[in-house]
């Protein structure tokens, strides 16, 4: 077994996590479905590597995520903190010591929307003609999602559901790294955080990795930092992969002056601190994915989490699929997938070159294009960064890559095979003038399943497998996943200089605000905690990853 552990920490991590979860959900489901696709049913992945299988005490069988969501007080909605498959126990650790009257102050629990309640419905087997249509259950949440659970179909182990006690879903504030820094050591939060990522890694039998998502747009970026940082003790030889996202409304809201410098040191800080503890960073998040060529043929609400955080959701779905996949070895070439790899081999194939560089950029294809004939160099040009503030133009003659591609169609609609993909991508590369160093390929013949819960972002030119029309289809400009069934699917993860201007702006921003003599930042940094020296420790640890990549920076560094 390669058990991988996922956690999510903050809200717009676990809106990408639900996301993530959905994804495999229905793919089980497809895998069960006896008159349903072949590729779904033969998909030749290892769910295991993802789930574990439990038993609740009335001796129900149990598959549920290994993994460990953490959020705010009031963050699961409906969803009760114990998940919906076993019964709430009372905590032992609650004594009562208190002899005189108590009164007793409950708010209303939030109410279930149409889509929640029509699988309480299912589950309960109620009357089948009381059922909601799937076309309001889909309308309801394209209108109406507060919280990461209100579109979640999978049901969750009472120890992977953590909300923060004190800390309320609603409280003003929670911005900046400095907010964040006690939130892990008080009380016994960092012990119980602990205790819950303990009691599924050490069931696990050979775990491959730690797949860590982070909302990087306030205090959970510390929060992480110290959970990050107790990882790094005690599973010193388990790689972790480390996703930090943003939100896009982070980027839009109003900010003053003083508010600008606290986000650049919050970049800066955030960045250098978390990247220390990570085999290799990832960061997603762009400013705005509306606008982005990401959207071609999508329609997204940047104001929406649950738009937004669906794309990055299948962009992590698609990357991670080696790690999954049934055959080891990227020349154990099976029917439906190919390219299969761990999380150690993706780790040492990016991070672990010459250069040393831990900073990987996400590109994503959604859907991808169609492969073979005049669509040959479509996967590559298709294929736009998530990760912001980056040289979109560098030729980078030293980049390393792993690029997966999973459920791809060729001319006419029809699936290509395993050797049609390949072929077309080297035939991209032949007649590419730019070509990485090296480039690792996974192919499955899975595409990716749209679960009713997604939103309705497809455009009118994607059809109902994710293939790319000629005309849009009348009507609406969005598509949901009443029309839209399943989609082609291109990631990719590469390690490139194309990431300096991300490092860059970072250690600028540090060296401007936090570190040069009369730094109108100083303050903000000495509120947060962080003497002179942790902070020029910080500036030298982003200034080795630029000259990794840029060895005439140094000249610059020096003279600074």
């Amino acid at each position: 077994m390669r058990e991988i552990v996922t956690i999510q920490v903050g809200g717009f991590a676990n809106f990408i996590g639900s996301h993530f979860w959905n994804f495999q959900d229905e793919l089980l489901g497809l895998a069960d479905g006896p008159l349903g696709n072949p590729v779904f049913r033969n998909q030749s992945l290892d769910m295991d590597v993802l789930y574990r299988a439990g038993e609740t005490q009335q001796g129900i069988l149990t598959y549920t995520p290994r993994m460990v969501s953490i959020d705010l007080q009031g963050s699961l909605g409906s969803l009760s903190l114990h998940g919906s498959l076993y019964k709430e126990t009372s905590d032992p650790s609650c004594v009562a010591t208190w002899s005189g009257k108590v009164s007793q102050h409950v708010s209303e629990p939030h109410r279930k929307n149409l889509f929640l309640q029509s699988l309480y419905d299912k589950e309960q087997k109620d009357d089948p003609q009381s059922k909601v249509q799937d076309k309001d259950i889909v309308e309801c949440l394209q209108n109406d999602v507060q919280f990461w659970t209100d579109f979640s179909k999978v049901h969750y182990h009472p120890l992977s559901l953590y909300e923060i006690n004190g800390l309320s879903a609603d409280v003003q504030g929670f911005n900046n790294y400095g907010i964040g820094r006690d939130v892990f050591a008080e009380g016994l939060r960092g012990e119980e955080m602990n205790e819950r990522l303990r009691f599924f890694a050490e069931e696990c039998d050979h775990i491959q990795g730690i797949q860590f998502i982070v909302d990087d747009s306030g205090g959970f970026s510390s929060a992480a930092e110290d959970f990050l940082e107790n990882i790094a003790d005690v599973y010193t030889n388990i790689p972790l992969l480390l996703y930090p996202a943003r939100d896009p409304r982070y980027y839009i809201s109003p900010v003053s002056r003083k508010d600008s410098i606290s986000r650049a040191l919050h970049d800066a800080v955030s960045f250098s601190r978390l990247s220390s503890f990570c085999k290799l960073i990832v960061p997603v998040g762009l400013p705005s994915l509306s606008r982005s060529k990401v959207s071609s043929f999508l329609h997204i609400e940047d104001a929406k989490p649950f738009h937004s955080g669906a794309v990055y959701a299948a962009a992590l779905n698609s990357i991670s699929l080696p790690f999954r996949m049934a055959s080891l070895g990227p020349t154990a070439d099976s029917q439906y997938v190919t390219g299969s790899v761990d999380v150690n081999g993706m780790v040492q194939m990016l991070a672990g070159q010459a250069r040393q560089n831990m900073v990987a950029i996400l590109d994503v294809a959604m859907p991808a294009p169609l492969t073979g004939g005049q669509n040959q160099r479509s996967f590559q040009g298709s294929l736009n960064s998530l990760t912001p503030e980056i040289n979109e133009d560098v030729e980078d003659l030293q980049a390393v890559e792993s690029l997966t591609i999973h459920g791809a169609l060729r001319s006419g609609g029809n699936q290509a095979s395993i050797s049609e993909v390949k072929d077309s991508i080297n035939a991209a590369y032949g007649s590419s003038m730019t070509r990485p160093m090296f480039s690792h390929l996974s192919v499955s013949l899975c595409p990716l399943p749209v679960p009713l819960p997604f939103p309705s972002i497809f455009g009118n030119l994607v059809g109902q497998h994710g293939e790319l029309l000629g005309s849009p289809i009348p009507g609406s400009q969005s598509r949901s996943s009443l029309d839209v069934h399943s989609i082609p699917m291109a990631a990719r993860l590469r390690s490139s200089s194309a990431i300096l201007p991300f490092l860059d702006k970072r250690l600028s921003n540090l060296r401007r605000f936090g570190i040069e003599r009369g730094a109108p930042g100083i303050q903000v940094l000495q509120n947060w905690g962080f003497g002179k020296e942790e902070v020029e420790d910080m500036g030298e640890s982003l200034s080795k990853l630029v000259m990794v990549l840029d060895p005439f920076s140094q000249e610059s560094s020096d003279s600074d």
